[in-house]
């Protein structure tokens, strides 16, 4: 006889049926798993059997083989052990087959039968309503399943001898959704930083339209501190969005027990961080830093200490809003459409504007720091502000800027401009505007065409470059609520290209 357990495997945040076989035979004691598993998965056999074991039972004294179909995908993760003893105890006429063809199972087993923790249950959820069928996952992920619908049936055992007493007498009751937050994260007040009018109305201009942003300035000009108010300046998630948010954080791992993560995330990695820690990958292609910053912020703090590699590794994605990472047997593609925001000193000791502290080596080291990032890394960020040293008297002068949530108002009423204009489009914001709908949405007078192709001109814009200066310029005049892009809209967009 052979029992069948669906299950599946994961591909970034997408998800692949696999189907567990299991057959008992005559032979010599034996338990044997194939269909391309991994370590894990091939350790699965002793923790099933110990928790087999827990519950008083024994396996039989036959051949076990457990197939993963179909063999010719990679099975990874701990999540194959309940599929597999729920197969085996099928086998053995202790559970219904036919009450396991129904559910999506998935699931890592303690050495105590305890159903353990795994990564990736929201993505199972939204698979397993999608094929109409139930879900049987641990506890601790059985409020976070209910996030995919209330038509989901969904079992969530601590234990195994509680899901084999469920199939004998049903007694187990469907997890709770939690109550979500609405209450949004505290985020550092804009009203704190001193001085820097222009980081302050650049930092308004890239939440408004998505833009990315890189600060220039000596150590203390404020550049993090400015950075770090960016979140507080972002509308929240939709529903779509936290969905589609919390799905890699669940794949990841990251995701808090039951939640759901509704606000933008704020991901600041170290500059020793490596390529595969930045951009995603391993031996499991796991979510790096930037697809955990999707819809959010990635903040690169002295940009030009990062690794080279890793920072050219960012091209494509800031391009196309999503990463591929591609292994010897496989490609996995990530979301990755997060705001890059980058601070830097001028220079290795970070005074080359300051002839008093400057090194001896000015202005040439300024070049050589700089120079460790690529042309075409800078060619695709939008606002590029040079913050002069805050001064004295500033620091020294009350608090009385403009708070975050006054700025956050202006955001919002900028970004409802782009959702209406770009809502038949599938974008939500300027940044993220491209090809032939530029110059459906974005049109020109014939002054103000001639005005920019002068600007083209004059500071050999790339094609790229171009089109950036033009987003931005539209938000711009989103945020004065002006229909048209007026000169004075593109002329401050030019202020901000590094030329």
């Amino acid at each position: 006889m052979i029992s069948l357990v669906h299950s599946l495997a994961f591909d970034g945040i997408d998800t692949r049926s696999v189907e567990v076989q299991v057959q008992i035979t005559a032979g010599l004691p034996a338990f044997s798993v194939v269909g391309l598993p991994d370590k894990a998965v091939a350790e699965s056999k002793d923790r099933v059997r110990a928790a087999i074991a827990a519950m008083g039972l024994a396996l039989p004294a036959d051949r076990i083989t457990v197939n993963l179909s179909p063999a010719d995908l990679a099975k990874e993760g701990s999540h194959f052990d309940l599929p597999i003893a729920l197969g085996i105890l099928s086998a053995m006429e202790l559970i219904p087959a036919e009450d396991l063809l129904g559910q999506i199972v998935l699931g890592e087993l303690g050495l105590d039968g305890r159903l353990m923790p795994i990564s990736g249950v929201l993505p199972a959820a939204i698979h397993a309503l999608g094929q109409g069928k139930g879900l049987i996952c641990p506890a601790a992920q059985g409020p976070e399943a209910t996030w995919a619908g209330t038509d989901l049936s969904i079992l969530a055992p601590e234990t195994l001898l509680q899901l084999l007493s469920h199939f004998k007498e049903p007694n187990l009751q469907p997890p709770e959704r939690p109550q979500q937050d609405l209450a949004a994260p505290i985020y550092p007040d804009l009203r704190d930083v001193k001085g820097q009018a222009a980081g302050k109305r650049a930092l308004e201009i890239a939440a408004a339209g998505g833009h990315n942003l890189a600060l220039i300035g000596p150590p203390g000009a404020g550049k993090s501190l400015l950075a770090k108010r960016l979140p507080g300046l972002l509308p929240g998630l939709n529903a779509r969005e936290a969905l589609e948010v919390s799905m890699i954080h669940s794949v990841a791992g990251l995701l808090p027990e039951g939640g759901l993560i509704t606000h933008r995330a704020f991901r600041d990695p170290h500059h020793s961080a490596s390529q595969p820690a930045l951009v995603g990958g391993g031996s499991r292609a796991k979510p790096g830093e930037i697809s955990l910053a999707h819809r959010g912020v990635l903040f690169l703090d002295e940009l030009p200490e990062f690794s080279r590699q890793a920072l050219e590794a960012l091209r494509q994605p800031l391009e196309n809003g999503a990463v591929t990472i591609s292994r010897a047997a496989a490609q996995t593609t990530y979301p990755a459409r997060f705001q890059l925001i980058a601070a830097m000193n001028p220079c290795k000791c970070g005074y080359l504007t300051d002839p008093a502290q400057a090194c001896s080596r000015a202005p040439g080291c300024g070049r050589d720091y700089l120079a460790k990032i690529s042309g075409p890394l800078m060619d695709r960020i939008d606002l590029v502000v040079d913050m002069p040293p805050v001064k004295i008297e500033d620091l020294s002068a009350p608090a009385d800027g403009e708070s975050s949530a006054s700025v956050l108002t202006r955001v919002t009423a900028a970004r409802d401009i782009q959702a209406q204009r770009l809502a038949h489009h599938g974008l939500e914001t300027n940044a993220e505007i491209a090809g032939e709908l530029l110059d459906e949405l974005l049109p020109l007078t014939a002054d103000n065409q001639s005005l920019i192709n002068q600007m083209a001109e004059r500071f050999r814009l790339t094609a790229r470059g171009y089109h950036r200066l033009l987003r931005v310029a539209r938000t711009i005049a989103d945020l004065a609520h002006s229909k048209d892009i007026e000169r004075a809209h593109l002329l401050e967009a030019s202020a901000y290209r590094r030329l």
